[in-house]
């Protein structure tokens, strides 16, 4: 009896302290989501205020891109040697104080200047938060991620909500204070509790015997670096192939229906909202897709689903056809990105997940000037099938991921 008793105490214990960390894991992605969605929303204000034109503009934007992709890079190693949870820590409060800067630039090269700031604790977060996401998943053995990344894009809406409602009333230095400010008291009120809790590989085990003097086990196996390159990279491959598709339509998704199908204003802005929603939906119901799927069945259909979806939304020639379109691209694209980063930081940690990261987010920055160029050279329904066809490749790189684990007899790249 007293040993059913300590493995149910156990139980109980580790049960309450990863719900706990998933929570906590769970304010910082939205948190996350928020602070960038208000940010993004004062781009015109803060345009209008530096007096930079659409070129300038152009590269004092490059500064987040460029902040981003060197932390997400370096942050990978401070999470190996510090952790995640301080460096999540850490990073949410240097968010919170960047956003609040870029109205104090009165210039474009000093708006880059400081959204170089703004990106870098930009990248390291999602790099960090991610990481610890990744060692939470190991721990519950459900693959979840697609539910934190579901948070980041309500954090999102919620916070593009929020700023169009205040645009016309605050100013763009009076809504990024206050948007810092909120950023700073949830990370106040949340950071302690996640710096006090133990790393997700550290929980015990039910029925395992915990003792001080004995060293934690590792959240994973370590595996050479040989071993794991290819496979992460591969899976940032299909981080970028999403990311592609959602820095495209953010940008010039509502201008093909405006231009090209002749919508109205405000129809043509429900084109992102409805792929936005679409995403959300996706993730929220990811984590039941992956327990029935797997992980490389729900790349396969995603992006196939993906494929079709853009096809229709870039080529149909009604305006309500391409928001159908809009509307299965964004759940086809939904769980890409998570499972990419999730696969690569189940292979090699931070760093992984790092890689990851960094690929997918040069996607991102790959798709709006991508689609220009071609939108000059051919049209922007054609520019925008190149989405189509990378979600396409994204499955089949699912495909090769699953012929792979056959030829050498191991499933696991198909199964969470």
């Amino acid at each position: 009896m007293p040993l059913i008793n300590k493995a149910r105490s156990h139980t109980v214990v580790r049960g309450h302290s990863l719900s706990r960390l998933r929570f906590l894991l769970t304010v910082f992605f939205a948190l996350d989501g928020f602070v960038f969605a208000g940010w993004v929303v004062r781009i015109p204000a803060v345009k209008e205020q530096t007096g930079a034109s659409a070129s300038g503009l152009g590269l004092a934007l490059l500064g987040v891109s460029a902040g981003a992709v060197v932390t997400m890079l370096i942050t990978g190693r401070l999470c190996r040697r510090y952790g995640s949870h301080p460096v999540t820590v850490v990073c949410a409060v240097l968010l919170s104080l960047s956003v609040t800067l870029p109205p104090l630039a009165h210039s474009a090269p000093a708006l880059g200047a400081v959204l170089l700031l703004f990106g870098a604790a930009y990248g390291g977060i999602n790099v960090a938060f991610n990481s610890a996401a990744v060692d939470l998943i190991a721990a519950l053995g459900r693959p979840i991620m697609p539910t934190f990344h579901a948070a980041f894009s309500m954090g999102g809406m919620i916070g593009a909500g929020l700023g169009g409602l205040v645009a016309g009333s605050l100013s763009p230095a009076r809504h990024l204070l206050g948007l810092g400010l909120i950023g700073l008291l949830v990370t106040a009120l949340a950071g302690p509790a996640l710096l006090r809790q133990a790393p997700a590989g550290a929980v015990p085990h039910p029925g395992e015997d915990v003792r001080p003097a004995r060293p934690s086990r590792p959240a994973r196996p370590s595996r050479p670096a040989a071993r794991t390159r290819r496979p992460v990279v591969v899976f940032g491959l299909i981080a970028l192939c999403t990311a592609y598709g959602e820095g495209a339509l953010a940008d010039w998704g509502a201008l093909h229906l405006q231009e090209d199908l002749g919508t109205s204003a405000a129809l043509a802005a429900a084109g992102y909202s409805c792929f936005a929603l679409a995403m959300t939906v996706g993730r929220l119901t990811g984590t039941t897709l992956l327990e029935r799927l797997g992980h490389t069945r729900t790349v396969v259909a995603g992006g196939t689903v993906a494929a079709v979806g853009m096809l229709l939304g870039s080529l149909a020639p009604d305006p309500w056809a391409a928001l159908a379109g809009y509307t299965v691209a964004g759940l086809g694209l939904a769980n890409l990105f998570p499972v990419a980063v999730e696969r690569a930081g189940t292979l090699a940690g931070p760093t992984g997940v790092a890689v990851a990261s960094t690929l997918g987010y040069g996607g991102m920055l790959l798709g709006p000037p991508a689609i220009g160029f071609m939108a000059d050279w051919f049209s922007l329904p054609t520019a925008l099938t190149s989405v189509a066809a990378l979600a396409a490749v994204a499955a089949l790189i699912g495909l090769t991921l699953r012929s792979t684990a056959h030829d050498r007899g191991d499933d696991t790249a198909a199964r969470p």
